[in-house]
């Protein structure tokens, strides 16, 4: 049998009955009468925020409340999640507030740690771009254009266009960023039912800091090429394109090593005449085995291949991006890049 005195049930009745109170207004229960069953129904159905007033019931017909409410909070579907108590227990919720902080502690540490596995993993920290699982088709998904600004830690206006010192990536930055402030991104076959993988790694090969494409391509499941690409636009904000008609083509610099003397690899160069993600215009060169070589592609040695690239003559004016790739051969590739940029003929 429960007990409440006349005063408590009234303001109870007062607080939980009138209309003119809002559905998420405080509501006023005695400590000695939260037990109740109609009062536990009321705490769960009219307010997120209940304080319970604690103090000694009396004798006569009135109770002193203590001045020190304790809140207690219940989730909005209705349940009930509180530790309810009166002012005994603030050495124990001072403890819980401690545990519950060295918890909290512990779930952001376990999230920060969570969050640099998966950005070494995917090669945005570290000094390896592995797209072994990467998905996209020989030139990157349709329409999607990345500038790398995001990675960069200097301001945009600190990097020149490509177009302004003929040099797309000396390797000066770390990777996956390049001098011009883009960033190289990895592509395999795994989009056609290819099995190709690859990465990229920072290396320093007869004493020349390189971008070093690494893998396996398969021509499995009509498969076939591994690349490392980049857009060309510094600021795409201010352009998508960069215009390179004042060079005469592509050069790099680059390094083969495998069983081969000599192995051919593909420059791919798309502009807004390439209609479809497969679209290009491609030119190719020949790497020595372990011998740096100059390699120069003039821009009249650019084919198109896929919807409207074939049928639009090769204009260097709206250069968007540029691919290495190593495609159409089954091969083990070790290909060193130290260099990547514009030549004009002297």
């Amino acid at each position: 049998m429960y007990t409440i005195d006349l005063l408590s049930l009234l303001l109870l009745l007062i607080f939980s009955k009138t209309s003119s109170v809002s559905a998420y207004a405080p509501i006023l229960i005695p400590k000695n009468a939260r037990n109740l069953p109609y009062c536990q129904n009321r705490i769960k159905r009219k307010a997120p925020h209940i304080f319970i007033y604690s103090g000694e019931e009396k004798t006569s017909t009135t109770s002193n409340y203590s001045s020190t409410p304790i809140s207690v909070s219940f989730s909005k579907d209705g349940s009930d999640g509180y530790s309810a108590g009166n002012t005994s227990n603030t050495e124990k919720g001072s403890g819980n507030k401690e545990k519950d902080g060295r918890d909290d502690e512990f779930t952001k540490k376990k999230k920060r740690e969570n969050v640099m596995a998966f950005l070494r993993k995917t090669g945005r920290i570290g000094g390896v771009k592995d797209f072994s699982t990467a998905i996209g088709v020989d030139e990157g998904p349709a329409g999607q254009i990345r500038s790398g600004v995001s990675q960069i830690e200097k301001g945009r206006n600190a990097y020149k266009w490509c177009t302004e010192t003929g040099i797309i990536d000396d390797m000066s930055e770390s990777l996956p960023r390049t001098s011009s402030g883009t960033e190289w991104s990895g592509f395999t076959d795994k989009v056609m039912g290819g099995v190709s993988i690859g990465k990229v790694i920072r290396e320093v090969v007869d004493g020349r800091n390189a971008n070093v494409m690494k893998g396996k391509v398969s021509l499995y499941n009509n498969g076939g090429f591994i690349q490392m690409a980049t857009s060309l636009s510094t600021d795409p904000s201010v352009s998508l394109s960069v215009d390179a008609s004042s060079y005469d083509g592509i050069e790099l610099e680059v390094l083969y090593r495998g069983d081969e003397h000599f192995e051919k690899f593909n420059v791919h160069l798309r502009n807004a005449a390439c209609l479809r993600q497969f679209s290009s215009y491609r030119g190719t060169f020949e790497a020595c085995s372990n011998e740096w070589k100059t390699v120069r592609l003039p821009w009249n040695s650019f084919v198109g291949h896929g919807p409207g690239s074939e049928s639009v003559p090769f204009d260097p004016s709206a250069l968007r991006r540029i691919g290495i790739v190593a495609i159409g051969k089954a091969m083990e590739v070790y290909l060193a890049v130290s260099s990547v940029g514009f030549y004009k003929n002297v």
